[in-house]
């Protein structure tokens, strides 16, 4: 993850949060005119995808492998995360595949690589250049196109079961080897593939595998937007023959929702003209069409999700005794301290995305009245029955009125808290609806104690509707509070089970010291609008009552 832009004068502090809208680009490749490499049949192509990362390329991702064929046009989709503040470096590079083996990196199978910018794809749209070999030598008249989309966040994708019957046989001693391919039109008439299917072999009433498309990229969105479906008879040596095609929309398509099924006869126009009594040459048949909408997190927001807040005050010791000058919660009249600047920056972002502008406001590490135990969730109001403030005003006051009448003690026992508020985010949860999500703030000013439960407490939390921000106040050694932050490895409970979605955003508060505080807010709730979308996303909760779109503002700016 990274930091977002804008935080700010001084240094970046923020190394951890990445941008509140992240957006999504999706990549197809093509080649034309590669090397011949092999001397009995022409080159087996396959794509590599490499991303700089501190000056090391990284492998991404790769291609299928196209049997003998110089113009390949891949099926696969690469996707990438694009960033507008950042200059991220992409390499393509083509080898000649060799069987089982698989892809080569030797000199001698490598077809020519080409270096960009995912910013240039995505301002040009459609890129088209030579490949190269080692050295700077041109891959002769060898050249790769890349055609980018950006995955949109109002969009959704489709989930297609294609089967046909009775297809024309074009093999001589078997049956036919049908793959199915389907092709998007553009407005300039082009075409561009979509998706292919895997190859059923000697059958010619092929049944293939159900598979998911996004609408952006079967139909750019646009329901009438023609397609052209063509079925071919596999051929290992690459000469594919052709049984027939058909055309449609997608709007023709979602005739096959629930029980229906929709079917067109599989034409080849040769047979057309030439056969007088020619019908077709097979059917095929869309068994099932299922549509899943992705929503964004302004979805949830609109549709009513309230966001509740509650804060975590660490009471322990080692914080000083609040009427020493030196203390951590020594109240100043004149200067705010790093727990109420804390505080205030958060909260005041959080409390537009909640209605009742009620906040729960809790202490830990303290000895409490009347009977002075040591307490690991109490409410600073010292109502136990509402442990809420009315607004971020309200758990200031609390905070300064509280600290006189409790003894700060220890240890520094976060599970409680976390656990507290994961009962209430399951309740919510048991309403199989997206109305009220849960963040809570920790602010503490060492490393936990009880890590072993609090690492079981995230856990958990992670399968409900909440997220985790610890900030960490003074200048302790915070080196073991980044195991939290799922940002560096997958976190994990004691008994190895891993967070179902990383949801522990930390950070120590010395690093903004010189920022301004919604510098802080920004980067402690970068993260949350993609982990809202996450859980409600995994939990297949739709919005409550989705409103138009309207254009999106980023989740943390300052009011």
């Amino acid at each position: 993850p990274r930091a977002p832009a804008g935080m700010g004068d001084g240094p970046e502090p923020c190394p951890q949060a990445s941008l509140a809208v992240l957006s999504k680009v999706e990549l197809r490749v093509s080649c034309k005119h590669l090397l011949d490499r092999d001397t009995l049949n022409k080159s087996d192509p396959c794509v590599l995808l490499l991303m700089q990362s501190q000056g090391q390329w990284m492998e991404v991702d790769r291609s299928e492998v196209i049997k003998s064929n110089l113009n390949p046009v891949f099926a696969k989709i690469f996707t990438v995360d694009y960033y507008f503040e950042e200059v991220q470096k992409l390499r393509f590079e083509v080898y000649d595949s060799h069987g089982q083996a698989g892809v080569g990196t030797h000199d001698d199978d490598f077809l020519g690589g080409m270096e960009c910018t995912v910013g240039q794809i995505v301002a040009q749209k459609r890129v088209t250049k030579p490949l190269f070999l080692k050295y700077g030598k041109f891959a002769g008249k060898s050249t790769i196109t890349i055609i980018s989309e950006e995955i949109s966040g109002n969009n959704g994708y489709v989930e297609l079961a294609f089967r046909a019957k009775k297809l024309d046989d074009k093999d001589l001693f078997s049956k036919s080897d049908p793959f199915l391919e389907i092709y998007r039109i553009d407005d300039d008439r082009s075409e561009q593939l979509v998706y292919r299917t895997e190859v059923v072999k000697n059958n010619l009433s092929p049944i293939w595998e159900p598979f998911k498309v996004s609408l952006n990229s079967l139909c750019s969105c646009e329901e009438k937007r023609k397609l052209r479906c063509v079925v071919w008879d596999y051929d290992s040596r690459g000469k594919h023959d052709f049984i027939g095609e058909f055309f449609t929309t997608f709007e023709e398509m979602q005739k096959a929702m629930g029980e229906n099924k929709v079917q067109w006869d599989c034409m080849n126009p040769k047979y057309k003209i030439k056969k007088r009594n020619y019908k077709n040459s097979g059917v095929v048949v869309l068994l099932d069409l299922k549509i899943h909408r992705v929503y964004s997190f302004l979805d949830y927001i609109m549709g009513g999700c309230q966001i509740h807040f509650t804060v975590a005050i660490d009471f322990t010791a080692s914080n000083g005794d609040p009427r020493n000058s030196c203390s951590l919660h020594y109240i100043n009249p004149y200067q705010p301290n790093e727990y109420l600047k804390a505080l205030v920056a958060v909260g005041e972002i959080c409390q537009d995305y909640d209605s009742d502008k009620k906040f729960s406001a809790l202490g830990f590490g303290a000895r409490i009245p009347p009977k002075y135990e040591v307490s690991h969730d109490f409410a600073i109001n010292f109502n136990p029955d509402n442990d809420e403030c009315e607004g971020i005003q309200g758990v200031v006051e609390s905070y300064q009125s509280c600290l006189p009448k409790i003894q700060l003690y220890g240890p520094t026992n976060v599970a409680p808290i976390i656990s507290k508020v994961a009962r209430v985010a399951a309740d919510e949860e048991r309403t199989k609806e997206a109305s009220q999500y849960f963040i809570l703030l920790i602010l503490t000013d060492g490393v936990v104690t009880d890590m072993a439960d609090t690492r079981e407490a995230i856990v958990r939390a992670s399968y409900l509707p909440m997220s985790i921000i610890i900030v960490g106040v003074g200048n302790a050694d915070f080196t073991d509070m980044q195991i939290l932050d799922g940002d560096d490895g997958v976190l994990r409970s004691p008994k190895g089970e891993p967070v179902l979605r990383d949801i522990v955003q930390f950070v120590p508060f010395r690093e903004f010291k010189n920022a301004s505080p919604t510098a802080l807010a920004k980067c402690v709730l970068a993260e949350v609008p993609k982990q809202v979308v996450e859980y409600y996303s995994y939990k297949a909760f739709p919005p409550r009552c989705p409103r138009p779109p309207s254009p999106e503002p980023s989740f943390g700016s300052p009011h």
